[in-house]
């Protein structure tokens, strides 16, 4: 059987909860075009996203660890795979778009500088005079603007829901924009990628902190949620070993996610939702964990912040993040001569502030480290 865009989309429609968020219903993209024969709408953005340089480049972009500090540590890009495979996970068992899910869990870190957090505060700082910068605006930029790879329009013409979920990411350490329609909540799809990018990053998080020994198996059992699940595997602190790490953070992952889901299920029947009307609506979010998890989170949030992400090493690596951009950052927009030559058509265009930190945070971990050294070291060639 030939399935064509049009049976997909009647497939949505018999399947999908009513409060799903529909293609067939999509408000449409910015630029007028023809949808594709065998994909939905949804569908065609994910595959957008995907092939655009900036997802390619979050393979060697810093998700707590620097790239060249380990082969095995999540970069950007394996945690946003990781995202996606939760938020399609939560989404199917709510009847929810997987697709839209799926795609907004692959944008939502499209705009994120090199060296994680500690590079977007750093170009936050130096560009606070021209607005500063945030990852999620940033990422529309992306692709609104900055990917060119269509004739007709600049950047990907992605459907107005992706743009939504994009913008109204939320996380303890992300922003939504509040210029996006501020008293709609977001399309539950959009709201369970909010959510997955917690659970991932708890999970992925503790397991890169117990490999690396930047946390012991004995300090992460001090954590209320972490020695309730040790206890049920039967796993000792004091013989840890590799499958018992792959077996506490698998656990982990899936009581999050199950709670997840039974809770937002429990919450979308309180409130009576029928429709995505009725989200958008809604004095709240739906998607949530119950609050017994979600007191067990937070003191493991407090923990990885207190033991991992304040790690001395740590420390010391987001001091050079610190220092490697913000001589970049000087150096160009100083002389933007040394820019390449794309980069200097954007300097006529945007300014020397907008188009150094368009060019700062698009580059990879390694690219700005070779970039600082060929301005500042005079042994290596530029």
């Amino acid at each position: 059987m030939l399935m064509s865009r049009a049976r997909l989309e009647d497939a949505e429609r018999r399947t999908l909860a009513p409060y799903a968020a529909f293609a067939g219903d999509s408000r449409g993209r910015l630029h007028t075009e023809d949808e594709s024969e065998f994909r939905t709408a949804f569908q065609k953005d994910r595959d957008r996203v995907i092939h655009t340089s900036a997802f390619r480049r979050l393979e060697y972009k810093t998700q707590v660890f620097v790239n060249y500090e380990g082969d095995y540590y999540r970069t950007r890009l394996t945690h946003t795979l990781e995202v996606a495979q939760v938020a399609r996970a939560i989404s199917r068992a709510l009847g929810l778009n997987e697709d839209l899910a799926e795609t907004v869990a692959l944008a939502h870190d499209l705009g994120h500088p090199p060296f994680g957090h500690a590079g977007e505060r750093t170009l936050d700082r130096l560009a606070a005079d021209a607005g500063g910068f945030d990852h999620n605006r940033q990422s529309l930029r992306i692709v609104t603007e900055l990917e060119r790879r269509y004739p007709g329009f600049a950047g990907l013409n992605l459907t107005w829901e992706t743009l939504e979920g994009i913008m109204k990411h939320e996380t303890e350490y992300d922003v939504a924009d509040a210029s996006w329609e501020p008293d709609a909540r977001p399309s539950l799809e959009a709201q369970v990628v909010n959510v997955a990018d917690e659970l991932a990053y708890n999970a992925h998080d503790l397991d890169d902190g117990l490999r690396s020994g930047h946390l012991s198996p004995t300090q992460v059992a001090e954590v209320g949620v972490v020695d309730r699940l040790m206890r049920r595997l039967g796993v000792d602190p004091a013989r840890f070993d590799n499958r018992a790490r792959y077996a506490l953070v698998r656990e982990l992952l899936g009581t999050m996610i199950d709670d997840t889901i039974r809770h937002t299920h429990a919450a979308v029947e309180d409130a009576g939702i029928a429709s995505i009307d009725d989200v958008r609506a809604h004095d709240d979010t739906l998607v949530r964990h119950g609050d017994e998890l979600a007191a067990e989170l937070a003191e493991l949030k407090r923990f990885l912040y207190r033991n991992l992400y304040h790690h001395h090493r740590q420390i010391r690596m987001t001091r050079k993040a610190d220092h490697i951009l913000e001589r970049l950052y000087h150096a160009y927009v100083g002389q933007p001569d040394m820019l390449p030559p794309n980069v200097r058509a954007e300097v006529d265009r945007l300014g020397a502030q907008q188009a150094v930190v368009d060019y700062l945070s698009g580059m990879t971990d390694r690219y700005a480290t070779v970039e600082y050294r060929k301005l500042f070291d005079p042994m290596t060639l530029t």
